[in-house]
């Protein structure tokens, strides 16, 4: 029912995670990154207690694979979920319960999980995998929506999807970017129309805590085209 993916850039630390799927809200639900610790997605039958558990785990030093290990015992209904980890090294892993709609399947590698399931097939695990590797010179909340994007461009889910979510960390205990689009008949495109917006303002809504005698948000942008 959903496609996501945790991503981290190497050159800042910074974490994210972009998801959409056929449910509504589902930024509420799926998406669980700390700063400076890491980053868990929980879908299908989700249980986002095991976000929370695991970013606890997380804190207290342990390696994502074994974070993943810990929740996925905690748990008697994991063959119903779908989670994917990734710590501060880098260290991704990801595990799909055998009750996962198909088709359902993750990749990983340094620094990226990819995780679908209920989608039309590998080429949208493998289609937002590439674009994500492709974009290493992208700033990474443009990294993960190219990558969610490609998801979407690949077939993304039989019956289509009415939420999406794209959620990064820097070094403050607050987002860069938190965007969620809740209940729409494209949540993808209208991802992408919200991003296209904001994504100029990162930069100013990162200085104005420290800088409050910053000019307003549009005055400040007409100076920096």
């Amino acid at each position: 029912m959903t496609f996501s993916l945790i991503g981290r850039c190497e050159r800042s630390g910074m974490f994210g995670v972009a998801i959409s799927t056929s449910e509504m809200a589902v930024g509420s639900r799926c998406i669980h990154v700390a700063p400076n610790v890491g980053a868990i997605i929980t879908q299908a039958s989700t249980n986002p207690r095991l976000g929370h558990l695991g970013l606890n785990l997380l804190r207290d030093g342990y390696s994502a694979s074994r974070v993943l290990d810990e929740i996925a015992a905690s748990d008697q209904y994991v063959e119903r979920r779908q989670l994917g980890c990734l710590d501060v090294t880098g260290l991704g892993v990801a595990r799909t319960g055998s009750g996962n709609r198909p088709w359902a399947g993750h990749r990983v590698d340094r620094n990226v999980v990819v995780a679908a399931n209920a989608v039309v097939g590998a080429e949208v695990a493998d289609s937002m995998f590439d674009a994500f590797k492709r974009g290493a010179d992208l700033p990474l909340w443009e990294r993960l929506l190219r990558s969610i994007e490609a998801g979407k461009a690949a077939g993304g889910q039989p019956d289509g999807e009415t939420s999406s979510g794209l959620y990064v960390v820097d070094r403050d205990i607050y987002p860069m970017v938190d965007l969620r689009v809740d209940l729409h008949p494209s949540p993808v495109a209208e991802l992408r129309r919200l991003a296209d917006a904001y994504f100029p303002l990162v930069s100013y809504y990162n200085l104005r805590p420290r800088d409050p005698n910053v000019p307003p948000a549009a005055e400040w942008l007409a100076g920096h085209r």
